[in-house]
């Protein structure tokens, strides 16, 4: 049994390749990263040295022009300013809608190419990172429980039944995540989460903070920031 993983470069995405890792052996074991046309490659170069630390197969694909009518701020061709609060603050000016972080229906995309590859890769099932934390107040509703339900359900009717999507963590904490991967030794030194493509992390912006808070909850320092 083969797995795909939709890898970032992250916390999150990084400690779901440690745990498929663990349970197929990294010779079963395929990295997927993705580019959207985001405003910096530093999370591709980090989720290509994760993929070398577990010495997994690692694929990288590009559908930048998909997103180029949108004016996420993530984006390399948009002129917004990426929001330096969490996503709390945020979601208090969105009324009800997902954050201006949020890239229109990318996780839908990515795992609708994912699942192609990982059938000629002959994959059984792919993995993703999403989290109850990036799903809470629509921040991120294609994290949620109810969206993998329907993308593992399409997916699998989709392909004949040969082919399934997990998100392990869609009912965890961010900080429930690191626990995990803390258990797992993962390698969160290589990995990066903020936003911006600085020499080093922000720290202001959403997924900087909701990081630092994690690994504060978890009553370590996080690796990367040292």
């Amino acid at each position: 049994m083969k797995a795909m993983v939709l890898s970032s470069g992250g916390v999150d995405s990084t400690t779901c390749l440690g745990m498929a890792v663990e349970r197929y052996e990294k010779e079963e074991v395929i990295s997927l990263s993705i580019f959207y046309g985001q405003k910096h490659e530093k999370e591709i170069a980090a989720a290509r040295e994760v993929a070398a630390f577990y010495g997994v197969e690692h694929l990288e694909l590009d559908l930048t022009k998909i997103f180029s009518y949108s004016d996420c701020s993530l984006l390399k061709h948009s002129d917004k300013e990426i929001p330096e609060e969490s996503y709390a603050k945020q979601l208090e000016e969105t009324d009800g809608k997902p954050v201006s972080t949020y890239v229109p229906f990318r996780n839908g995309l990515f795992l609708s190419s994912a699942a192609s590859i990982a059938l000629s890769k002959g994959c059984s099932v792919i993995y993703y990172g999403a989290h109850a934390d990036d799903a809470a107040g629509n921040a991120y509703p294609d994290c949620s429980m109810e969206f993998q339900k329907a993308m593992n359900d399409a997916v699998f009717i989709g392909s004949g039944e040969a082919l399934r999507i997990e998100a392990p963590f869609v009912g965890m904490t961010k900080a429930e995540v690191v626990k995990k991967g803390l258990e797992l030794k993962v390698p969160y030194e290589l990995t990066w989460s903020c936003y911006e493509g600085g020499e080093k992390p922000c720290g202001v912006c959403g997924t900087c903070r909701d990081r630092a808070e994690a690994f504060r909850l978890n009553g370590v320092e996080d690796p990367a920031g040292k």
